[in-house]
């Protein structure tokens, strides 16, 4: 990843996101419950929830996730690479504090939503220029494979523009922007509130989820960092140039 070296400010920290969020009463209810990584919030969240993802507070690209699932005999790890079963929770914190690097949350677990039964998640992207107001500059889907914890991009998952994936789940011109507006309006006012707690931010990748069986909007995460933008590029060429044309009026070159 290039050094970031244009004009947008950062939120560090997936927690700190999390609790800015949790305090707007119009975005809280698209959020996943969130909690610091502990053995106490462990066991907690394991009784609350049968399936659960662990991941690093400040991190990208899917690196470092795990999906915790619970049932009759115990718990199941997965990541990226191996999964490895448990039997009690003592000794499923032992291992997590012994392979963690750095600073870890815990999140409820969203089952995703699946076009032509891969799962799929979405990226919006939203963006101002400097002294402008927060546009909601394109959103794109992220069709996962089935044997994959995570969606993203770096880890073998495909990019489709939304008139492809409504097509492909059968749902009409009407349904479809009907969708996409609750995402737009939704990514907007996370934009705004976040903006508030932070001067100078220009840029976020906001990723949702739509529940599989409720199709309810969840918010699974919000990247201020440097979202990508490259890989939009041979799937969707006219929301490539316009994120860019945004970018560019903050001193971004690179996408």
């Amino acid at each position: 990843m290039r050094t970031k070296n244009y004009n947008s400010a950062t939120i560090v920290g997936k927690l700190k996101v999390y609790y800015y969020l949790a305090a707007n009463h119009q975005v809280s209810k698209h959020l996943p419950y969130t909690t610091s990584f502990s053995k106490k919030n462990l066991k907690r969240m394991t009784e609350s929830f049968r399936c659960l993802y662990i991941k690093p507070n400040v991190g990208s690209l899917g690196i470092g996730i795990y999906k915790l699932e619970t049932d009759d005999e115990g718990y199941l790890l997965r990541s990226r690479k191996r999964t490895r079963r448990f039997t009690d929770i003592h000794s499923l914190y032992r291992h997590l504090l012994n392979v963690k690097k750095k600073k870890l949350l815990i999140q409820q677990a969203v089952g995703l939503d699946r076009v032509q039964g891969n799962p799929y998640d979405l990226r919006a992207m939203v963006q101002r220029k400097p002294k402008g107001k927060w546009t909601c500059t394109g959103v794109i889907a992220k069709v996962g494979k089935p044997n994959k914890i995570v969606t993203n991009y770096h880890q073998g998952g495909r990019l489709v523009n939304m008139s492809k994936l409504f097509r492909q789940l059968q749902l009409s011109p009407e349904e479809g922007e009907e969708r996409l507006a609750l995402i737009r309006k939704t990514a907007l006012q996370i934009a705004r509130v976040l903006s508030k707690k932070k001067s100078g931010m220009r840029e976020m990748g906001i990723d949702f989820a739509v529940e599989e069986e409720s199709k309810q909007l969840f918010v699974l995460e919000v990247n201020s960092r440097q979202p990508q933008f490259a890989p939009i590029r041979k799937v969707d060429r006219a929301m490539y140039n316009r994120v860019m044309s945004y970018a560019r009026a903050y001193g971004r070159k690179h996408g």
